[in-house]
């Protein structure tokens, strides 16, 4: 594995099973700590302020990530930029690939960040979120959250650009900032200083923007091939095509994504306050247990991206197989210590056995078949690596709302409530169908943006 004194990692050289896992675990820490502060928030206003902060904490955030993905999105597609611009040593198109994203969030964050003040009302009537206070609470949240949002753009833009030149380290650093900090002011502003669900946002907004603002300098100070200007506008607009162009297909996909969580949620939400905090609860053990899969398909990403730069398509199998082995591994072993543990540690978020019961409902129906996500995963995480962003969207948005959705809502109406998560082995499986047929028939091999054998070097004091 070669690495430079600053941690960037070449990817195109050494064993893949060892780059992807060296790779992942800063990765798996950092997106622990990010899940630690999220159930944090949850814990907090679950057993401090009661269960309909909980639920109402829990609705609001598919609304967030529906409204900012389309963003994120083009920031996604600038990180595979990055990495295949890394795999070809192209210096300047990394600099100017880092130009213009940041250029593009900093106009794009006011308007998204007002379009999401003026929009949490109806949004979250849509939805059907119960009107005993919870309401009111999920909506001051959302306010809240949509104001600071430049914080959590900033943040994520700073990994993205790090993770696609190989440094899955320094992202962690920032993190653990944001997520002391998030943890320390949650229990002032809710315990000592009683605001509420409105505590909670502003303990993370203040979090994420103090976080992204010591990302800029510690970049800046650190690393010689790239500088971060946010108030400088640059923009490449052939680079901002591309970026766009790449990332698009993800910020729909997240998009509508998001649309068909918040039809699963209209219907959680149709059973009241109790299952709803079961069920946010829940989401919250699962993201956790879904860390070590988001961490491996990552790394995977990055691992495609530089050796599809340096036209090293040979290494990609390789690379595919090892992330498979180490993601439906991870999964098996997630579920066998979760599942057994499902009713205590749903605990931690609320003492009624409704409320427990209606989380361990969830976890049961959909630990088991973690490894089908797995696969999902790695799948799409090497089509993306490659360029190739519509069968990740296809594959994702059919699974969802051609299986998905549906199954839920009958299953509910067959069978009742505690059976609707089933419905997600369902979509995983018609995802997987999808993403590998694609991955066989190796069109992904051809969707390259960079121009390879390029005459630029990286400085090797990277």
């Amino acid at each position: 594995m070669k690495k430079s004194l600053s941690g960037v990692t070449d990817m195109t050289l050494g064993s893949p099973y060892k780059l992807i896992f060296a790779f992942s675990i800063p990765l798996l820490i950092g997106n622990i700590f990010e899940q630690l502060y999220n159930m944090v928030d949850s814990i907090v206003v679950g057993n401090f302020i009661g269960e309909k902060a909980l639920a109402a904490v829990g609705t609001a955030f598919p609304i967030i990530f529906m409204m900012s993905s389309l963003f994120m999105g083009v920031g996604i597609g600038a990180t595979i930029m990055i990495s295949q611009f890394y795999g070809a040593k192209d210096i300047e198109n990394i600099q100017n690939t880092v130009n213009t994203i940041y250029s593009a969030m900093m106009i794009g964050t006011i308007p998204l960040s007002l379009i999401g003040v003026f929009c949490s009302d109806p949004l979250l009537r849509i939805i059907k979120v119960p009107n005993d206070g919870t309401f009111e609470m999920a909506k001051i949240y959302l306010i809240v959250i949509f104001i600071g949002l430049i914080g959590n753009f900033g943040f994520n833009i700073n990994a993205g650009i790090l993770q696609g030149l190989g440094d899955s380290r320094t992202s962690l650093l920032f993190l653990m900032v944001a997520t002391v900090m998030n943890i320390v002011l949650d229990f002032v502003f809710t315990l000592v200083f009683g605001w509420g669900a409105f505590g909670v946002a502003f303990a993370t907004i203040i979090s994420q923007i103090s976080s992204w603002n010591f990302g800029i300098y510690f970049i800046n100070k650190n690393f010689p091939l790239i500088h971060i200007s946010p108030f400088k506008i640059r923009i490449d607009r052939e680079l901002l095509k591309k970026a766009v162009k790449l990332g698009i297909p993800s910020g729909l996909q997240q998009a509508v994504f998001s649309i068909g969580i918040l039809a699963i949620q209209g219907l959680v939400n149709s059973y009241g306050s109790e299952f709803m905090a079961g069920f946010n609860g829940a989401n919250k053990i699962d993201t956790f247990a879904f860390m070590p899969i988001l961490s491996f398909s990552t790394a995977v990403t990055t691992y495609v991206g530089q050796n599809v730069g340096a036209s090293h398509l040979d290494r990609i199998k390789k690379g595919t197989k090892a992330g498979l082995i180490l993601s439906v591994v991870t999964s098996v072993i997630m579920c066998g210590i979760i599942y057994p543990l499902s009713p205590l540690m749903m605990k931690m978020f609320n003492q009624d056995i409704n409320v427990i019961n209606a989380g361990v409902y969830y976890l049961h129906s959909v630990l088991p078949f973690y490894f089908i996500m797995a696969v999902l995963f790695i799948l799409n995480a090497v089509l993306k690596g490659a360029g190739e962003m519509v069968i990740p969207m296809v594959s994702t948005l059919v699974s969802l709302w051609f299986a998905r959705v549906p199954c839920a809502y009958i299953i509910a109406n067959i069978w009742g409530k505690e059976y609707i998560y089933y419905s997600y082995a369902v979509g995983w499986l018609i995802g997987v169908i999808i993403s590998y047929v694609s991955y066989k028939i190796g069109n992904w091999k051809k969707k390259s943006i960079v121009v390879q054998n390029s005459n630029k070097s990286l400085n090797t004091t990277v």
